[in-house]
Order: C-alpha cells, then structure tokens, then sequence
C-alpha cells in the first residue's frame, strides 16, 4: 500500500506535468503579459487574471494526466513485454481504477477548462480543453499505431500547451458594443 502514491506519480508522469506547468507559466508572465499589457490610467488589462490563469493550468496538467493514464492502460500488453519492471498498471494499480481515474482527471480538467472559459465568455477555451481529451483517448486507443497521425496530433497537444493562453486573450461574444470595445483596446495596445 505505500507503493501506490508512488506508483500513481510514476504513472501520470509528473515530471512531464511539472513541464506543462512551467511552460505555461514562463509564458503567461513573461510573454503574454508584456505583450497584451495595456495601460489605461495606471492598471493593465488582461482577459486572463492570474486566478484564471492559474485554474487553466491546472486543467491542461491534469488532462495531461489524465492522457497518461489512458496511454499507459492501452499499451499493458506492449508494456508487459518492453518494461515488464516499470509496469504500474495490473500491477500495482488495477485496470479498473487506472479507467477511473482516467475519467476523474478528464472530468476536473474539461469542468475547470469550462469554467475558465465561461468568465472569459471565450467558448474555445472550454472546447479546446474538451478536444484535447478526445484526441488523447483516440490517440492511445488507434492513432499512435498509424505512421503520421499520431504525430502529428501529439503536436497539436504540444502546441495547445502554450496557444491556449493566447487563444484565452480574445473575446467571442455575439454583442456588438463589446466587440466594438475589444476593438478598440487592441487599437489602444498597438498605439501604445
């Protein structure tokens, strides 16, 4: 029993989260932020605050996890064979809670994605997030036998790591005078 948190991080791969993680936050506070700052009298302006930033990350580590997971309970019988010693899945954590935890990461990470993206009033974000644990199912599942695909939609992951922060900027609403104000401040940002 003292093996199983152990056996869990080995699992979904934390140094890798810790990656996302860093990545995400490099970019949020010394691209994103100098880029997009604002000044209007004496405050900047961002779609993104830290709390939403924050809560967005957590989404993308723990769909990421959640990704791991899912790989890992697909590739058992490869496993087995290749890394017999490393093996975490039926061996220490059964099949049957590897799937769940699979659906309790995807699920906290799609509802955290959902969240941000309702007080951004940005419905990509949400769905971008939601699109990302379809892929990874259909990833593990069928596309990482096939020669391009698998790569190419892994690069897609990688690079939604990073162009989610910026997608996160941009307001999709269906209001003229808030489109019309968006407008506006992105004229104001590149006076400035």
């Amino acid at each position: 029993m003292l093996q199983l948190p152990g056996a869990f991080f080995r699992l979904v791969r934390w140094p890798n989260l810790v990656f996302i993680f860093l990545t995400q936050t490099l970019f949020y506070f010394r691209v994103l932020q100098p880029c997009f700052a604002t000044r209007y009298v004496g405050h900047s302006h961002w779609q993104l605050t830290p709390l939403l930033f924050y809560l967005l990350a957590a989404s993308s580590v723990l769909i990421a996890a959640a990704g791991y997971i899912i790989n890992d309970y697909f590739d058992l019988n490869i496993d087995r064979v290749n890394k017999p010693d490393k093996l975490v899945v039926d061996k220490i954590i059964k099949r049957r809670w590897t799937i769940i935890w699979h659906w309790i990461l995807s699920g906290l990470g799609v509802l955290l994605g959902f969240y941000v993206s309702w007080k951004l009033r940005n419905p990509i974000v949400g769905l971008g997030n939601m699109g990302c644990v379809i892929l990874l199912w259909f990833y593990s599942t069928t596309f990482k036998r096939r020669l391009l695909i698998g790569n190419v939609i892994i690069s897609l992951l990688t690079a939604w790591v990073v162009l989610v922060l910026y997608v996160c900027e941009f307001r999709v609403t269906t209001d003229p005078e808030a489109s019309r104000d968006s407008h506006q401040s992105f004229q104001i940002r590149h006076r400035l």
